[in-house]
């Protein structure tokens, strides 16, 4: 077993870096979010409105979102049609985490992450990074796309690190060695990627 599964090749080619510092920001968002019950998803920080419980759904809509509507015009699907996916890029906040349980919660991040890394494996294969891809009408590539969801990681991983320390005062840049998943299935954890 890897202890470092979330480590990114230190001499890797342009699509192994990226990936890489990918699956580096989605591991450490899930070691920021993992094993907690209700109370600690619910939990905010003065004024904010952001918890845990809405970041893992935001990140999860976020994934499935970049990797078909963005890169191929796909529908997003499963699970986000059936709670009223409204086709916008901010819906992801408009929806309540509070409706579901933390398993759901997990569940939703698990699935997207998985899908997600089979989504862009399958697209990697047919044309590389340079490939155009849906967004931008054609204009964007998917090294754009990946960039992107780099930068939405980044972004709310530093939200996930406050909101964590607040729940229970667990601090640290990255997961400890051979951590995995306590909660959800942690299908992810798996997949290639």
């Amino acid at each position: 077993m890897d202890d470092y599964p979330w480590e990114p090749p230190l001499s890797g080619t342009e699509t192994e870096a990226l990936l890489g510092a990918l699956d580096r920001l989605r591991w450490t968002f899930r070691y920021k979010a993992d094993d907690l019950d209700e109370t600690g998803l619910r939990a905010r920080i003065g004024a904010s409105t952001l918890t845990l419980g809405s970041l893992l759904k935001h990140l999860a809509c976020c994934e499935d979102y970049m990797f078909t509507a963005k890169m191929t015009g796909e529908p997003i699907g499963a699970p986000w049609e059936a709670l009223g996916w409204d086709g916008s890029e901010s819906w992801g906040f408009t929806f309540a985490a509070d409706d579901h349980t933390p398993e759901e919660l997990y569940a939703f991040w698990d699935g997207a992450v998985a899908r997600s890394r089979i989504r862009v494996a399958g697209v990697l294969a047919n044309g590389g990074l340079d490939q155009p891809v849906h967004a931008g009408g054609g204009r964007a590539n998917l090294r754009r796309l990946i960039c992107d969801l780099i930068e939405e990681y980044g972004r709310h991983t530093g939200h996930a690190d406050l909101l964590r320390e607040a729940v229970d005062g667990l601090v640290g840049e990255d997961p400890p060695a051979g951590w995995r998943p306590k909660s959800g299935a942690g299908a992810w954890t798996n997949a290639a990627g």
